[in-house]
């Protein structure tokens, strides 16, 4: 047996775990297809005598390759389930070979929970919890550390188990009274900033986050915050933080400090500041349009 023999061999070894592992990060069939085939070929352009853990260096392979490929579709419009994931769809003829491949330890229900995650949530949860694989191999397909890919773990597991999240949180509102808020800082606006605020609004920080401005956290009032934020958010982001509205105070394009706002009834009611670095290496920031 030739060395591509023996090397093919290995991976028809390994390829029913690959295309289970890519099957539930990116829960399309075709899809996992693709990842599970792009994942050969890396293998074979690689030098496979400096691989120890062949299984684990396919796992760690496939895991960026179906990372990239759920960041990839960020960039174009989202399909309905039933057409993005042919396990999903109510009609066509099932897939016996697939089906077997859903059966051991994901469902229904979990596919569509996991298309609510993040790509990171995502991934690292499913790698860790239905594949075992260590919080130290996660990290680097994510880059980011162990204890930040535990906490994403820990976050996207959360949801899936249905902790009770807000219900009545209006995503476009918060987004409108949070872009208000940023243009009544950055114009020092204090009557503005007034308005946006509820008058028992609260602002609370990290140990990270008070030692860049301690006059920031702890503050109570709408008078005492709107005195303290005016004129002082120029260099913040509006940004999505951890899916909803906030804001970001980034230093030499990395994220120093994430404001966490908490709305009701059309008003700011809490401020949450964190700079807590394994935070910043968990939190999900998307960039918005103010």
């Amino acid at each position: 047996m030739t060395g591509d023999d023996w090397l093919a061999v290995r991976f028809e070894e390994n390829r029913d775990r690959l295309r289970a592992v890519a099957y539930r990060i990116l829960g399309s069939e075709p899809e996992a297809e693709d990842a599970v085939q792009e994942t050969w070929i890396r293998l074979s352009r690689s030098d496979t005598e400096a691989i120890d853990n062949l299984g684990g260096w396919l796992t760690t392979v496939v895991g960026r390759i179906c990372l990239d490929m759920l960041r990839s579709r960020r960039g174009r419009p989202e399909l309905p389930v039933g057409e993005h994931s042919a396990v999903l769809a109510d009609d066509g003829v099932p897939d016996p070979e697939l089906e077997a491949i859903q059966a051991d330890s994901v469902g229904l229900a979990l596919l569509v929970v996991l298309e609510t995650l993040s790509p990171a949530e995502r991934l690292a949860f499913v790698l860790h919890d239905l594949f075992a694989v260590p919080f130290e191999d996660i990290a680097p397909i994510i880059k980011k550390s162990p204890a930040a890919a535990r906490q994403i773990a820990s976050r996207a597991r959360r949801r899936v188990r249905g902790t009770p999240e807000p219900t009545d949180v209006d995503v476009l509102r918060q987004k409108e009274v949070v872009t208000a808020f940023l243009t009544a800082a950055r114009e020092a606006d204090f009557t503005a900033l007034l308005t946006v605020l509820d008058p028992e609004v609260v602002v609370r920080g990290d140990a990270s986050a008070a030692s860049y401005g301690s006059t920031m956290s702890p503050l109570s009032g709408a008078a005492e915050v709107a005195e303290a934020f005016t004129g002082r958010a120029r260099a913040a982001k509006l940004v999505l933080v951890d899916g909803m509205p906030g804001l970001v105070w980034m230093q030499r394009g990395e994220p120093l400090i994430v404001f966490s706002f908490t709305v009701v009834g059309g008003r700011v009611a809490a401020i949450d500041l964190r700079g807590d670095p394994e935070y910043l290496e968990s939190v999900d920031l998307v960039t918005l349009r103010a």
